[in-house]
């Protein structure tokens, strides 16, 4: 109103000046005030002008404020993040990234050892048996990633690839399981006992750099793949190659899933191994002692071949492999050595063994504690088989008969106390002082926490 008055006051004050002067005239001193108010009233109207621009100056800071702040809102509302034992990130766009990593610590005892066998893991042991971190994802496109590596000595990679999907289809470059066995790519946060069954050890099942293709259409699973070696054994003389593939047929009858599955493994050593050994520590991780050991074998081949079943209905699950391992030696004997096992489970509370893929995967658990439950909680027993004596190589046979008792507190967190009586054959001199039967016991206990 202000401005509005004074720009009308100036305006008539200029129209009637003319007329005003012509008629009476005025003195010098009224032309001079009128000047310096005329003066005044082009200063104010600058001055307004001025007041004007930063009014909209200010509101166009505060349109592009507004405009930001709905951006960010928007953006929000097409990212998602969920929480599965560690933060996954997830955008419509097809981006996805998670941190994933575990905690294994056991905590283990070694008796009954014959009095003339000597070594220093009988009795109390510990270590932490693995400690990983990683991350993975996918990537708009149909492509995905996984980096994992465990820190116990320095930096060991174990997953280290790139994968893409279209439809029941998967095909994978980098260092992943090459799918031995039901057991062995089955994760070791999801086993039913501390360790796996002991062939998937002996035979030597790792990891290894390739490119594979799996494909599934209804129950069945397709997988196969060409393989080289381990990421840490590579090197510009290493030049084995293996062929890996696996059959897994898993439909469901009633309520009960079922699993039947075999695959076969093909190595070709290369020019600069000309050698294997097979062998087994008893049960636990942290003895070193293996009582059952081939010592090394001449090779230039190697094949391994298996079968799997297994069956998960309501709280019982049951699990069954075999698997031989057959080493090509030039001019001499091919040995043929063997491994299997048998298992059963039964969840004492209402949940049940997850499977997926091919794989046995971790509880779901229905009463966790802090929510008002106990949790879950399993029971298992196990006959484990290795014979590693054939065509002149006497590597010992070790019969195991286990049992375990498994704590899932809550998702992502177990408990597991095993115990384990191996009963060992052809075993002379393999172990100094060893006899050529004898037995020992083994308790073994974990606390972990994987995400």
């Amino acid at each position: 109103m202000k401005l509005k008055s004074t720009l009308i006051a100036g305006a008539a004050i200029v129209a009637l000046l003319p007329g005003q002067a012509l008629a009476t005239g005025i003195s010098s001193e009224e032309a001079k005030a009128l000047l310096e108010r005329l003066n005044q009233l082009e200063q104010e109207v600058v001055s307004l002008r001025a007041q004007l621009g930063s009014v909209e100056t200010v509101q166009q800071q505060q349109s592009e404020q507004v405009a930001a702040v709905e951006k960010v809102a928007q953006a929000k509302e097409k990212t998602s993040i969920k929480f599965k034992g560690a933060p996954e990130i997830k955008t419509e766009d097809g981006w996805s990234f998670k941190p994933r990593g575990r905690i294994l610590y056991d905590f283990n005892n070694l008796s009954s050892v014959p009095s003339t066998i000597n070594i220093p893991g009988e009795g109390f042991s510990n270590e932490a048996r693995r400690v990983r971190l990683g991350v993975q994802g996918k990537i708009p496109g149909g492509f995905g990633y996984k980096l994992e590596a465990d820190l116990l000595d320095g930096v060991e990679l174990t997953d280290a690839y790139l994968d893409y999907k279209s439809g029941g289809l998967t095909i994978t470059v980098g260092q992943h399981n090459n799918f031995q066995s039901l057991e062995e790519i089955s994760s070791s946060n999801d086993t039913s006992f501390i360790e796996r069954a002991a062939f998937t050890d002996a035979f030597g099942f790792q990891r290894k750099v390739g490119v594979s293709a799996a494909y599934k259409t209804g129950d069945l699973l397709l997988q196969g793949g060409v393989f080289t070696d381990n990421i840490d054994d590579l090197s510009d003389g290493n030049d084995s190659i293996n062929l890996d593939g696996r059959v897994v047929f898993a439909p469901k009858l009633g309520d009960a899933q079922l699993h039947l599955g075999g695959s076969v493994h093909w190595t070709d050593l290369g020019d600069t191994i000309d050698s294997v050994r097979y062998r087994q520590r008893p049960l636990i991780h942290s003895v070193d002692t293996r009582f059952i050991n081939t010592g090394n074998i001449s090779a230039d081949e190697q094949l391994t071949y298996g079968l799997e079943a297994a069956v998960i209905s309501g709280r019982f699950h049951a699990a069954a492999e075999t698997h031989w391992a057959k080493v090509s030696r030039p001019g001499l004997a091919n040995p043929t050595f063997f491994g299997g096992s048998i298992e059963a489970g039964l969840f004492l509370t209402d949940d049940k063994r997850e499977y997926k893929g091919g794989v046995f995967k971790g509880v779901k658990v229905k009463n966790p504690v802090g929510s008002g439950g106990s949790g879950a909680w399993q029971v298992n027993v196990r006959y484990d088989r290795l014979d590693l004596t054939d065509a002149g190589i006497i590597g010992g046979t070790q019969d195991g008969y286990m049992a375990s008792l498994i704590w899932t507190p809550v998702d992502y967190v177990r408990f597991l106390v095993n115990y384990g009586h191996l009963s060992y054959g052809n075993a002379l001199g393999i172990v100094t002082g060893a006899p050529e039967d004898y037995s020992v016991d083994v308790i073994g206990a974990r606390a972990q926490i994987a995400f």
